[in-house]
């Protein structure tokens, strides 16, 4: 059986070389599937020019036919979003809104094309809303087709209303590199029990 394959989608508004704590915690938990032996790479949505709209190429030098090409390869979809006013960024919405295109896409049998690809979430902030974010984002991803693995989510929130941000602090608290460890896991696991057994076809 060929190695699994992890794809991180990191959705902080800031292009690259800027800090990112959700770059951060996205490649935290990229380390932990490496563990598992799960190949990982992270693109920064931010750095390309993805399109606005529900198709699958929306056409002008639209960057997202690559990055859906990308995730087609990949088993494990990791999604990492800061919190802005409560919610996820709004770069994170646009994934979302584009990969509803992905809804008529089938494979040689007939079955959405994410069935069996499995899909965990990262959420930064420094004000609480993480697990409405995390509700949102696996409803969405539910819909097209994903997966989501038991505790298959890790978050850090500062306190409300301080300039605190994850990749300022001295060192990753001991219950998010905990979280970090178990949603990798049972990706890993959840990922080859479905590489093994697809979802039956119609």
């Amino acid at each position: 059986m060929t190695a699994l394959r992890a794809l991180a989608l990191v959705c902080s508004l800031k292009p690259s070389p800027a800090r990112s704590s959700s770059s951060l915690l996205a490649q935290q938990v990229l380390d932990q599937l490496a563990e598992h032996d799960v190949t990982g790479e992270l693109i920064r949505v931010a750095d390309h020019d993805v399109r606005a709209g529900v198709e699958t190429d929306m056409g002008g030098g639209d960057a997202w036919p690559e990055i859906r090409r990308r995730i087609a390869d990949a088993d494990i979809l990791l999604i990492s979003t800061p919190t802005w006013l409560g919610h996820p960024s709004s770069i994170a919405q646009r994934v979302l809104e584009r990969l509803d295109a992905a809804l008529s896409d089938t494979d040689d049998e007939g079955r959405p094309a994410m069935f069996g690809k499995v899909a965990i979430a990262a959420v930064v902030g420094n004000e609480d809303g993480a697990h409405k974010i995390i509700a949102d984002l696996f409803q969405g991803l539910n819909d097209v087709g994903f997966s989501i693995p038991a505790q298959g989510s890790t978050y850090w929130n500062g306190e409300a209303m301080k300039p605190v941000d994850y990749q300022d602090l001295d060192e990753t608290p001991s219950a998010v590199a905990a979280t970090n460890k178990t949603a990798a896991r049972n990706a890993a696991h959840l990922a080859r029990l479905l590489r093994a057994q697809r979802y039956p076809a119609e």
